[in-house]
């Protein structure tokens, strides 16, 4: 086992679960030969939206499309706290921001079991390269390369175990250069006896199109004689909305800066013109970001075939949450509303995914975990609080499939001044609850997928509203919220004094 003996892992992650899968994969047969090597490409920020295989109307990704085509797309799979760093806790951990301890930006610990460390243990070897964001090292991961903070685009320095280093470049062909070489110099897998590679767990986490949206050379110009089509809710005034959407201070009229934008608005525009001309501003550069990453997938598919590794390899495309494209009048995420909420979530598997099939149940980033330890042979840990996506995967929806999820967002005021709520989503409706402000907000998304009529108040939906609340109510109690973090904020975290001199290379952490 690398990196740490058998020992040091069962004190790390529990006898139980440690013991389970060395008795699975110690019998001295052919079973590691067999398992799918799982390439997860998370990209930041990416809506499902500015994807043309979920209906795009602003951009094309012809690349992560082959995904869809070749495999599954997921249509409705959701972050349950829809911020980066808690987001990328949740996935690897398969637990909510309340039991993983990152319901905001704080620090990550480490010496918690997580699915790079379960399949490292099982015998994957495991790599991590880009965007991290979760304050602490990496564990579990037999090779990583990370980006400090939120990282550059234009020749970024990242952290390795052996220190910090600078790579010339662009951020997403160099995360795409590391991702490719950490394959092709995998060990051999003594278990087979044949000299082959063994089978791997790589996690390829793009910068991109993260804010503030620095496209490369090959991209620069694009659509710079192109009218990008604007959404229909930009003009949203809030008219039945709580006081939650009239506060927040992300609106592309009048919060995106001049470091977004990269000039000064051509003088005499004002009103609705100075909102239409920063709109196309800031969505050129962000789907010129979009297009790098979408290069950058089809040169690691293609390496794939070429490499003789696509029918044993899993391949999934998401981002790690949605983001807002001037939908409601805003960018960035966190509200609970579909635009922010909904991850894209695209998985190739040959002989398990059927080409060019959907899947419309309820999945959510929870899932991730338990669907690797799944796809690998493991049996998934009773505390993983999500359940495995294969059934679904290959077109079997289970009949006790979830009908609703419980979602929860903690910074408040925080950035962008986003204010603090929960809520319970089904298949049909949507039901927040701003329980600093004490209101509420419900949704008919059969009726009003723009969720652009609250209907929390009509005496006419009493009766759902109740029912609602009891299902958000047990949903809260199923996964353990007792409200443990509700008025808390990050204490040092991804952002505090030792990450941001660590980040600049001021102090080194001591590897472990």
């Amino acid at each position: 086992m690398n990196n740490c003996s058998r020992r040091e892992f069962i004190k790390n992650i529990g006898f139980g679960s440690a013991a389970l899968m060395f008795s699975r994969f110690s019998q001295g047969d052919d079973t590691s030969a067999k398992r799918p090597n799982i390439v997860y490409i998370m990209s930041d920020d990416h809506a499902a939206h500015a994807i043309s295989a979920y209906g795009s109307k602003i951009n094309q990704t012809p690349n992560i499309d082959r995904l869809a085509k070749e495999g599954v797309r997921f249509n409705h799979c959701y972050a349950v706290n829809s911020i980066c760093t808690p987001s990328r806790a949740t996935v690897i951990t398969g637990k909510y921001s309340h039991i993983n301890g990152v319901p905001v930006f704080n620090r990550f610990d480490g010496s918690q079991p997580t699915i790079a460390k379960y399949l490292q243990a099982a015998g994957y070897y495991t790599g991590m390269f880009g965007k991290w964001h979760l304050g602490s090292d990496p564990t579990g991961f037999d090779k990583w390369t990370i980006l400090p903070g939120q990282g550059v685009y234009h020749n970024p320095a990242f952290l390795e175990p052996s220190g910090r280093r600078v790579i010339d470049g662009y951020v997403t062909d160099i995360i795409t250069d590391l991702a490719i070489e950490f394959i092709k110099n995998r060990p051999k897998d003594p278990s087979t006896g044949s000299g082959q590679g063994k089978p791997f767990f790589l996690m390829c986490h793009n910068k991109a199109p993260h804010r503030n949206w620095q496209p490369d050379e090959k991209h620069a110009k694009m659509y710079e004689d192109k009218e990008i089509p604007e959404p229909t809710t930009l003009r949203d005034d809030y008219s039945t909305r709580t006081d939650a959407a009239r506060e927040t201070t992300m609106t592309v009229a009048n919060h995106l800066t001049k470091t977004d934008l990269k000039m000064d608005p051509p003088a005499g525009l004002t009103g609705d013109t100075l909102l239409k001309w920063k709109y196309q501003r800031y969505m050129q550069d962000y789907l010129r970001c979009i297009a790098s990453v979408d290069d950058n997938v089809g040169r690691l598919l293609d390496f794939l075939d070429k490499e003789g590794l696509r029918d044993n390899t899993i391949v999934i495309y998401t981002s790690d949450q949605g983001f807002f494209l001037g939908d409601h009048g805003w960018y960035d995420k966190r509200f609970m509303y579909e635009e922010s909420i909904k991850m894209p979530f695209l998985v190739r598997w040959p002989g398990v995914t059927k080409a060019g099939t959907v899947q419309d149940a309820l999945a959510i980033n929870p899932d991730f975990a338990p669907t690797f330890m799944d796809a690998a042979g493991l049996s998934v840990p009773a505390d993983m609080q999500g359940r495995s996506l294969v059934p679904l995967m290959r077109g079997e929806r289970p009949a006790d499939w979830r009908k609703s999820f419980y979602y929860r967002y903690y910074h408040d005021p925080g950035h962008h001044n986003t204010r603090a709520h929960y809520g319970v989503r089904t298949d049909t409706h949507k039901l927040i609850y701003f329980w600093r402000k004490d209101q509420w907000e419900m949704y008919d998304l059969e009726k009003d997928p723009g969720e652009l009529k609250n209907i929390y108040n009509d005496p006419s939906q009493k009766e759902l509203v109740e029912k609602l609340k009891a299902e958000l109510y047990r949903l809260k109690k199923e996964v353990k919220d007792d409200d443990q973090f509700a008025d808390s904020q990050p204490a040092g975290g991804v952002d505090g004094p030792f990450e941001k001199a660590r980040n600049k290379g001021v102090v080194k952490k001591k590897q472990k």
